[in-house]
């Protein structure tokens, strides 16, 4: 696979239509030669208030539609998305000197989908997300440990954890990306793709 390189192409004209091909070649080289966590990526949303704010999760998966990841609805961005549904990812493979940086509007998905993955993760990490607050205010580390052991006992011997209410996934609808390779003299190179009605509009950026 010829994987495309930002800093070869002359123009805008000469990238693809889809900004997904781009996307796609460098994460799977990003699997090949990240150490760890190659979907690891900023999440950033702003609050009722204007306040941004942003942490690390990680992508479980994408295609056309959009990016997907999972998280407590009742956590600082969970609250921060259901009053204004937009987000931003940035994703850094410094191995490779190139970031891509994405915004677009947020939708829950649907119970279907986030019981199906809630599924698949291990258990610990199912009883965990029963157990954390997330983003709340907590009295000690021990307070957090005895919820857990709680519902380790409510659930033993169960294999079939349900997914907790307040616990599911988001889709990242895009509608501009960024694509950014390292330069020499801090030349950086920088390809944007912003979505239309009828496509994407492809334009070249000064670092």
């Amino acid at each position: 696979m010829n994987i495309m390189n930002i800093a070869q192409t002359k123009d805008a004209d000469h990238a693809p239509e889809d900004p997904l091909v781009i996307f796609r070649q460098w994460f799977e080289e990003a699997e090949e030669k990240e150490a760890e966590d190659p979907n690891a990526m900023y999440l950033a949303t702003v609050d009722e208030y204007g306040r941004p704010s942003a942490r690390i999760l990680l992508l479980k998966s994408y295609d056309e539609h959009g990016f997907v990841f999972f998280t407590n609805r009742e956590s600082r961005k969970g609250r921060s998305l259901a009053v204004n549904p937009a987000a931003a990812m940035t994703f850094y493979w410094k191995s490779m000197d190139r970031q891509v940086h994405i915004e677009g509007s947020v939708t829950p998905l649907n119970d279907s989908e986030s019981d199906e993955y809630f599924a698949s993760r291990p258990r610990g990490s199912r009883i965990g997300a029963w157990a954390s607050l997330q983003s709340q205010p907590i009295e000690n580390r021990e307070t957090l440990l005895r919820r857990v052991k709680e519902y380790e006992a409510k659930y033993d011997g169960k294999e079939d954890i349900p997914r907790p209410p307040h616990w599911g996934g988001y889709l990242l609808k895009p509608g501009q990306i960024e694509f950014w390779q390292e330069g020499e003299f801090r030349l950086h190179h920088r390809l944007l793709y912003n979505r239309h009605s009828d496509g994407w509009e492809k334009q070249m950026l000064y670092p």
